[in-house]
C-alpha cells in the first residue's frame, strides 16, 4: 500500500511552503521576512503533528529554505531562516548539489529492516516460524513468539508462515521506495543518501510518511526572472493533464500561466514525437548491426541508473536527446534570448537540466506541486478563466510519452510505418529495481534485438516525485488526451523537418 495521491498533512505543509515562497518572491521587498513564515504556516502554540511546536516551525524553516534552492543550516551552529536569501534572490540559478536533502531533526530514524510479532500471535501448537528459522532466531516465551533481532538474518520465512499474518515486517519507507539501495542509517540512525548511488527519482522524497525528505526548487529565481521583464515561455511535460484538478483543462493552462506571468506555453509532447522519431532512426540503423539491442532515453533516472552500475551497457542507451532538451531547443532557436522554463513531475529533471551541456538550453525546472503553489499564492481560480487555447501541435504518441510503456510503444509505431516488415520486440520496466533487473537479462543477453524502456518511477511519469493526482487517475486522463490528439503517430508531427536543425 503506497501513502502517494492522498492528500495528507504532508502534502498540505509542502503545498504551503511553495506557496509562501511565491508569494515572498511576488511581493518582494526585505525577503528578511522569511523569518515570519514558519509562524504563518503553523500559528498558535500547541504542536499539531509533532512533540513540540518549536520543532515542526524548525522543520518548516529547512522547508522553506530547500524550497529557495538554499542548503540545510547546521545544526550545531546558530543561523538565521533568511541566510543566503538575498544571494537567491536573481534571475537565473541553478540548484547546488545536493539536490535531495534529508532534514535530519524530521526524520523518524525508522528500523532499517526488522520482523516484528504483533499481538496477532495466537501462540499456537504448531509454532511452524520456529520451526522454520534457519538461525533459531524465533522461540517461545510465555506460550507466545518471540524474535531475537541479534540471531535474526531478516529471510522472512517466518512471516510467510505465521497462518495468523501475526509476524509483520517493518522497514524504512524511504529506503523501500529506493531503487539504488542509496540510503542507510547515520550514527543516530537516522536515514542518510549516499549521493555516489542517488540518481534523484525523488521516490524517498514521496514515500517518507514522516515528510523529512524535501529537493531542492527553483520557484524564487523563476518569478525573479519575470519580474525583470524576461521572456519566460513554459515547456510543459505531458503528465500535466489532470494535474491540477478538474476545473483546470488543457484548453485554460496557458491563460493560467500568462496570469503568472509567463509569456507563453508549448508541450513537451512536441520535443516527446522528435525523439521517437530519433530513437526510431538509431533503432533501425544500430540493432543488431551496431549492438545487441537499445533503450530508450527519456528518463534521466534511468539512464543515469544503467551508466551508475552497468557502464558496459552506457553505450546502448540511445543517444536522442530527451523530449525536454528538444523542446526548449525548438524555442531558444524560435525566441533569441529566452528563458525556458520546464514544467513537470520530476525532481531528476532538475538534475539533468543543471548538467553544463543542458544549461544553455533549459534555465529552470518547475514540478507540478510547485506550479501549483505559484497559483495559490497568486489567487488564481481556475473556475473563473474563461480564455481557451487549446493545446494541438503534438501527436498522440508525444502525449502518451507520460505513462509506463508509452516511449516505446511510440517508437514502435514509427518504426512499423518506416520499414513494415521490421518486428519490434519491446521490454519495458518501471520503478529502479525493476529497471536493474531488465538491463541484467539484457546482459546475459536476454532482451539481443529489442527495444528496452526503463522509467524510475512505478507507473512512468505521472508518478513523478512532483506530481499531485493518485497515478490511475492521471493514466485515465493521459489516455484520454491522447486519443484526441488529431495525430497519433509521431511521424505525423509538423516539426520533424526542424530535427536536424536542433542536433547542430
Amino acid at each position: 500500500m503506497s501513502i502517494r495521491g492522498i492528500y495528507s498533512s504532508v502534502t498540505d505543509i509542502r503545498r504551503k511552503v511553495f506557496t509562501e515562497v511565491a508569494r515572498l518572491a511576488y511581493e518582494g521587498g526585505d525577503y528578511s521576512r522569511i523569518e515570519e513564515l514558519p509562524y504563518k504556516i503553523l500559528p498558535g502554540e500547541t504542536a499539531k503533528y509533532r512533540d513540540s511546536i518549536f520543532l515542526e516551525r524548525a522543520i518548516i524553516g529547512e522547508r522553506l529554505r530547500l524550497a529557495i534552492g538554499l542548503p540545510l543550516r547546521p545544526m550545531d551552529e546558530h543561523a538565521p531562516l533568511s541566510t543566503g536569501i538575498n544571494e537567491s534572490a536573481v534571475a537565473e540559478k541553478y540548484y547546488d548539489p545536493p539536490l535531495v536533502n534529508i532534514i535530519k531533526f524530521a526524520c523518524n530514524a525508522c528500523p532499517e529492516k526488522e520482523f516484528y510479532v504483533t499481538d496477532c500471535c495466537q501462540g499456537c501448537l504448531a509454532h511452524p516460524c520456529t520451526e522454520v528459522c534457519p538461525k533459531k532466531a524465533v522461540s517461545i516465551v510465555h506460550g507466545r513468539s518471540v524474535i531475537d533481532q541479534s540471531k535474526c538474518v531478516k529471510c522472512g520465512r517466518c512471516e510467510n508462515v505465521c497462518p495468523y499474518h501475526a509476524i509483520v515486517k517493518l522497514e524504512r519507507p524511504c529506503a523501500k521506495a529506493c531503487g539504488m539501495n542509496a540510503i542507510k542509517n547515520d550514527q543516530n540512525g537516522r536515514a542518510e543518501i549516499d549521493y555516489d548511488k542517488c540518481v534523484s527519482c525523488g521516490m524517498c522524497l514521496v514515500n517518507c510518511p514522516f515528510g523529512a525528505i524535501s529537493d531542492k526548487g527553483q520557484i524564487f529565481q523563476i518569478i525573479h526572472s519575470i519580474k525583470n521583464g524576461d521572456r519566460v515561455i513554459a515547456i510543459v511535460a505531458p503528465a500535466f493533464i489532470g494535474q491540477f484538478g478538474p476545473n483546470m483543462t488543457p484548453e485554460k493552462f496557458t491563460a493560467a500561466m500568462k496570469m503568472l506571468g509567463f509569456d507563453s506555453v508549448v508541450e513537451v509532447a512536441i520535443g516527446a514525437d522528435l525523439c521517437t522519431i530519433e530513437e526510431a532512426k538509431d533503432f533501425l540503423r544500430a540493432v543488431p548491426a551496431e549492438q545487441p539491442f537499445m533503450a530508450t532515453s527519456c528518463c534521466p533516472s534511468w539512464s543515469v541508473m544503467a551508466k551508475k552500475l552497468f557502464p558496459e551497457l552506457a553505450p546502448y542507451i540511445s543517444m536522442a536527446l530527451t523530449p525536454m532538451v528538444l523542446t526548449a531547443r525548438l524555442q531558444k532557436k524560435e525566441h533569441k534570448g529566452c528563458k525556458i522554463v520546464f514544467v513537470g513531475p520530476c525532481s531528476a529533471k532538475k538534475l539533468e537540466a543543471s548538467r553544463r551541456t543542458i544549461r544553455s538550453d533549459v534555465d529552470f525546472v518547475l514540478t507540478f506541486e510547485e506550479l501549483m503553489g505559484m497559483f495559490e499564492a497568486k489567487g488564481i481560480d481556475f473556475d473563473a478563466i474563461t480564455t481557451e487555447v487549446p493545446l494541438e501541435e503534438a501527436t498522440g504518441a508525444g502525449r502518451g510519452f507520460a505513462v509506463s510503456g508509452g516511449v516505446a510503444s511510440a517508437v514502435a509505431d514509427v518504426i512499423k510505418r518506416m520499414e513494415p516488415d521490421r518486428e519490434v520486440k519491446i521490454a519495458s520496466a518501471q520503478g529502479l529495481q525493476d529497471c536493474r533487473k531488465l538491463l541484467m537479462l539484457a546482459k546475459a543477453g536476454k532482451y539481443d534485438g529489442y527495444l528496452l524502456e526503463g522509467m524510475a518511477c512505478p507507473g512512468g511519469c505521472v508518478a513523478g516525485a512532483g506530481t499531485l493526482q493518485p497515478v490511475d487517475k492521471s493514466t485515465a486522463a493521459i489516455a484520454k488526451y491522447k486519443k484526441e490528439a488529431p495525430d497519433q503517430n509521431a511521424l505525423d508531427s509538423k516539426y520533424e523537418i526542424t530535427l536536424s536543425l536542433l542536433n547542430d
